[in-house]
């Protein structure tokens, strides 16, 4: 036993930052930062953490979806900028909305809501759960170096969430981990101990290596689908839509040229959004079905990369 998706909500703060605004204190401009990462605004939190969207966006996931909060079995959530380390982002969401099941943070970069749809799968597979709420949540702007043009016009804030009940639409899913800090790197301070004698290497900010984060991303996205569709006996003319992690619009563009897809197949959103990390696929997925787009029976492929370095790609039948 696998799962299906009862349902899809998201949430983005109401503060919209357009390029315009960024060239007021960076060296940049709208054409500079459209050409480069595909993005013309994001939405930034003035006034609520990771977790205060994760809860606004599963509550949509739960009206969407038909389902009582009470309901829920399990809440597994995502974030890399949450507020604490620990109450997790699922442990003040569970508490916003008043349930007391079991909760749990996973932390796999802009690639963990795949790494939660796996996770929810095993949880179904054994019997443990009837319905899981999956959320990503992301305030990007709190980590960000806003005087480095080249990462903090990419990022957005935002949260996006999907219900899962018993079903066996969860076809299958690809996973690679190649531990490192080399390309993509989230410092916290090194903290107060008097005994630790490594001093500040780097700012406690994200940090990315932009070519080999492109190159990475490009191959990452490529081989996961290919591997996904040849393991299933599918080809891309079988997926009604890819719905990626949104990165950057040119490895998104570079990707489908690479894999000979039309660019029409890639659900994309970055224009609007920036690259909201492990919130960027269900705020997609939560587009594609309040536009009606998607149909029963349609198969996704939702391919995701980032930080670890860790992607995936994951199978998905609506």
């Amino acid at each position: 036993m696998s799962f299906r998706v009862l349902g899809t909500g998201m949430y983005v703060p109401p503060r919209v930052v357009t390029n315009d605004d960024l060239s007021q204190f960076l060296d940049t401009d709208d054409a500079w930062i459209r050409q480069r990462v595909g993005v013309a605004q994001r939405h930034i939190s003035t006034n609520e953490t990771a977790a205060d969207m994760a809860a606004k966006a599963a509550v949509a996931a739960l009206k969407n979806s038909g389902t009582a909060a009470e309901e829920i079995d399990l809440i597994l959530a995502a974030t890399v900028s949450g507020e604490s380390i620990s109450p997790s982002v699922s442990c003040m969401v569970q508490k916003i909305l008043g349930l007391s099941c079991m909760a749990m943070d996973i932390n796999a970069a802009c690639s963990a809501f795949d790494f939660l749809l796996e996770t929810a799968a095993g949880f179904f597979a054994r019997g443990k759960v009837q319905k899981v709420l999956v959320i990503g949540a992301e305030r990007m702007s709190r980590i960000l170096d806003w005087e480095d043009r080249s990462t903090c016009v990419i990022f957005g804030d935002g949260a996006g969430a999907v219900v899962l009940g018993s079903g066996e639409n969860y076809i299958d899913a690809v996973f690679d981990v190649k531990g490192g800090d080399d390309v993509i790197d989230i410092r916290q301070t090194v903290g107060n101990s008097p005994f630790y004698e490594r001093g500040q290497e780097k700012k406690a900010v994200a940090h990315m290596a932009g070519q080999e984060t492109f190159k990475f991303a490009v191959t990452a996205i490529c081989r996961d689908c290919r591997e996904i569709l040849q393991r299933n006996g599918l080809t891309f003319d079988d997926i009604a839509y890819i719905v990626p992690h949104q990165a950057n619009q040119r490895i998104i563009d570079f990707a489908s040229l690479k894999l000979k897809v039309p660019k029409e197949k890639f659900y994309t959103n970055i224009e609007r959004y920036g690259n909201t990390s492990s919130a960027s696929i269900p705020i997609a997925l939560d587009e594609l079905n309040r536009a009606g787009k998607l149909k029963k029976g349609d198969l996704l492929l939702l391919p995701a990369f980032g930080g670890g370095l860790a992607s995936a790609c994951c199978l998905l039948k609506w």
